[in-house]
């Protein structure tokens, strides 16, 4: 469960703390030195990182090579950086990392509610919602590289 003064301080003020608790509790994680390492489709096995310098050191050791996801909202990590050393440390941290990828994550849910048109019925919501998640999840949706566009 997310601390409402963090949402309140640090998440993007177009989505609902609802909204916002949702999407870390479908798609992020409660640890926020969580890294998540992903290649070839494949979850990579790597010890729990003790501390923001280790959770950096294992970021920086497969970004560019794997697809890292990290913190609170398992952001992904290497999203318009061009070398590992330009990985800052606020990924790691609650704050930053929960900044960060909730206004990246609303960028992805207007990618998808336009995809469906821009419906103003609540009911169409949920769905919107879990393409959402699954495009945050997997970078994509109907062919579009969510993180780039």
């Amino acid at each position: 469960m997310l601390d409402a003064a963090l949402i309140k301080e640090c998440a993007d003020p177009s989505l609902k703390p609802a909204i916002i608790e949702q999407f870390v509790t479908d798609a992020g994680s409660s640890d926020p030195l969580a890294v998540t390492v992903r290649s070839g489709g494949r979850l990579i096995l790597i010890p729990k990182a003790a501390s923001a310098e280790e959770a950096m050191a294992i970021i920086r050791q497969y970004a560019g090579q794997a697809v890292v996801r990290v913190g609170l909202t398992q952001f992904p990590a290497g999203v318009g950086v061009k070398e590992p050393t330009d990985l800052k440390p606020d990924l790691v941290d609650p704050c930053q990392n929960l900044r960060k990828g909730t206004a990246m994550s609303a960028k992805v849910l207007r990618i998808v509610a336009k995809w469906y048109g821009n419906p103003t019925n609540k009911d169409v919501f949920p769905q919107i919602f879990e393409d959402a998640i699954y495009a945050w999840k997997t970078g994509e949706f109907e062919g579009v590289s969510v993180f780039q566009a």
